[in-house]
C-alpha cells in the first residue's frame, strides 16, 4: 500500500471519530441538555472507544490479513454512524432527566461502537506498512502523528464549520455515507474479498433507513440549541420557547406585558420596586432567549431602552418570526458571548441589568464569577440595580456561592424565592431564585409590596438572614467556578 494511501486512511478515520465526538453533544442535547456532565460523558466514551479499538484492532491485524480488514472496518464504521441517530432518538426520551449515569449510558450505546471500529483502522494500516521491523518506530510514529493531525482536523472542521453550516443529522448521515463509500472503494482497490455481501447490503440499508426515518426533535437547530416554539393550549396567544430539554421563555403575542414564569414575575416585582410609576428604564439584558423582559419593559415602561447581549443569532430570528419581537431604537441586540460583548456597552449608563443567561439549567460559569459581576457593576449607573435568575437544587450550594460572589461586588443584596425556599432542609427540591443587588439600599418594601399585590407570599431574604443563609460559601472567580458541580447532587455525595 502506498504511504500516501495509508496516511489518508489513518487521517480520515481519525477525523471521523472526532467529528462524531463534537456532533454527539448536539445530538444528545435535546434529551439530556448541555452540561459539563454531558461533555464529560462524551469525552470519556469516545476515549474508551479509541482505547478498545486500538487494542482489539491491533490483535485482529495480527491474526488475519489486515488488507482484508480495512474495507469492512470503514463500512461498519459508516453503518454504526448511521445508527447513532435512531439510537439516540429511541432511547433519549426514556433516559431524559436521568442524571450523569443515564447520560453516560446513552452516550455509550450510541457512540462507543463507531469510535472503536473506526479507530481499529489505524493498527491495521500500521501492520500493512511494517515491511521492515527495523523501521517500526518510524512507521508507528509517523502514522500515529498523522492520526492525531486527522483528529485535530476533525475537531476544528466540526466545531468551527460543520456545526454552524448545517444541521447535525445530515452531517452525520453524510459522514456515514462517505465512510461506506470509502470502505467499498478500498475493498475493490485492494481486491481482498467482495466489498458488499448480501448480508452487509441489508445491514447498510436498514441502518441508513433507520437513520433517515428517525424523528427530528428540533424545529430549529443552531450551533448552540435545539429550539422550538409551542402554543399554550390554555392561552391561545401564549407561546413558549423550548431550548433543548427546557422551557426557557414565554411570550403572550397579544399582551407582551404578561409575565408567565414565576421568576419573570419576580423580575417584574424588582422593576416595579425601582420604577413604581412606570418611568422608563435603561436596561442591559444578559441573555435574550424569547425576549420576554425587553418586550415587557416596552409595554409597561414606555420610553425604556433595552440592550440585549445574546449569544445565538437563531434566537433573535426565532423571536422575530414567532414571538412577536420587533427590534428598533428601544430594543437592540449585540450578538456574541456576553463575557466579551459587555466590554462594548457604555459604562455607567444603565439603571438595571437583568441576568438571564443559561446553558441547560446552569448559568454559564464565566457569567457567574466575581470578574463578570464587576463588569456588570461598571455598566450600571451609580445606585443601579442588578437582578439575576438562578436555578439550584437541594442544599443550594450554587445559589449560596453566587450570593457570596455578588455580595463581594455590591454593597446591598437580597434574593427572592418561593415560600419556604430558604428552609434548612430542601432535599429533592429545586427551582428558580432571583438575586437582587445594588450599591444603594434596595427598595425591599416596594419589591415585597409588588409581590403581595399579585397575591403572592414569596420569600424575600436580606440582611442578617441572608448572611446566615450564605454562610461560608466561596466566592466564584474565573480561576475557580465549579458551577455544574455545585448544581449536581452527585457531587455532594
Amino acid at each position: 500500500m502506498p504511504r500516501s494511501v495509508a496516511a489518508a486512511l489513518v487521517f480520515l478515520s481519525s477525523a471521523a471519530v472526532l467529528i462524531l465526538e463534537i456532533l454527539a453533544a448536539r445530538l444528545l442535547a435535546p434529551y439530556v441538555g448541555v452540561t459539563l456532565e454531558v461533555y464529560t460523558a462524551i469525552i470519556g466514551v469516545i476515549l474508551a472507544g479509541i482505547a478498545v479499538g486500538s487494542w482489539l484492532g491491533g490483535r485482529a491485524a495480527d491474526r488475519v490479513d489486515p488488507h482484508g480488514l480495512l474495507g469492512p472496518l470503514l463500512i461498519a464504521g459508516g453503518a454504526l454512524s448511521f445508527v447513532t441517530i435512531p439510537l439516540i432518538d429511541a432511547l433519549g426520551a426514556g433516559l431524559r432527566g436521568g442524571g450523569p449515569a443515564a447520560t453516560t449510558i446513552l452516550t455509550f450505546l450510541a457512540f462507543f461502537a463507531p469510535a472503536a471500529v473506526l479507530t481499529a483502522v489505524t493498527p491495521s494500516v500500521i501492520k500493512i506498512q511494517l515491511a521492515d521491523l527495523a523501521q517500526t518506530g518510524r512507521v508507528v510514529g509517523r502514522l500515529s502523528a498523522i492520526g492525531t493531525v486527522g483528529a485535530l482536523f476533525g475537531v476544528f472542521l466540526a466545531g468551527f464549520v460543520l456545526v454552524a453550516a448545517a444541521p447535525t443529522r445530515p452531517v452525520i448521515r453524510g459522514l456515514a455515507l462517505l465512510l461506506v463509500a470509502l470502505g467499498v472503494g478500498i475493498t475493490l482497490w485492494l481486491g481482498r474479498g467482495r466489498p458488499v455481501t448480501v448480508g452487509t447490503a441489508v445491514v447498510l440499508v436498514v441502518a441508513a433507513g433507520l437513520s433517515f426515518a428517525a424523528r427530528h426533535p428540533c424545529e430549529h437547530e443552531s450551533a448552540y440549541y435545539c429550539a422550538f416554539v409551542v402554543e399554550d393550549p390554555d392561552r391561545p396567544s401564549g407561546r413558549a420557547l423550548w431550548l433543548d430539554t427546557l422551557r426557557h421563555s414565554y411570550v403572550d403575542l397579544e399582551d407582551p406585558a404578561h409575565l408567565e414564569f414565576t421568576y419573570t414575575q419576580w423580575f417584574g416585582d424588582v422593576i416595579t420596586g425601582i420604577a413604581p410609576d412606570g418611568e422608563p428604564l435603561r436596561t442591559l439584558h444578559i441573555g435574550g432567549g424569547g425576549f420576554t423582559m425587553p418586550q415587557h419593559l416596552r409595554a409597561e415602561h414606555p420610553g425604556s431602552t433595552s440592550t440585549v447581549l445574546e449569544l445565538d443569532p437563531l434566537l433573535v430570528e426565532l423571536s422575530e418570526d414567532e414571538l412577536g419581537l420587533e427590534l428598533g431604537d428601544d430594543i437592540e441586540v449585540v450578538l456574541g458571548d456576553a463575557r466579551l460583548s459587555i466590554d462594548e456597552v457604555e459604562p455607567g449608563a444603565y439603571d438595571l441589568v437583568i441576568g438571564d443567561a443559561f446553558g441547560g439549567v446552569a448559568v454559564p460559569w464565566h457569567l457567574a464569577t466575581r470578574e463578570f459581576t464587576e463588569a456588570i457593576h461598571t455598566a450600571l449607573r451609580p445606585g443601579g440595580v442588578y437582578t439575576m435568575n438562578v436555578v439550584d437544587y437541594d442544599a443550594r450550594d450554587f445559589l449560596r456561592a453566587e450570593l457570596a460572589t455578588v455580595a463581594a461586588v455590591f454593597d446591598h443584596i437580597a434574593v427572592l424565592g418561593r415560600p419556604g425556599s430558604f428552609a434548612p432542609d430542601r432535599t429533592g427540591l429545586g427551582g428558580n431564585y432571583v438575586v437582587i443587588a445594588s450599591d444603594d439600599p434596595l427598595p425591599l418594601e416596594a419589591i415585597e409590596a409588588a409581590n403581595r399585590q399579585r397575591a403572592h407570599l414569596d420569600d424575600l431574604l436580606a440582611g442578617e438572614e441572608l448572611t446566615t443563609f450564605v454562610g461560608d460559601a466561596d466566592v466564584l472567580v474565573d480561576d475557580h467556578a465549579p458551577v455544574d458541580q455545585l448544581l449536581t447532587p452527585i457531587s455532594r455525595g
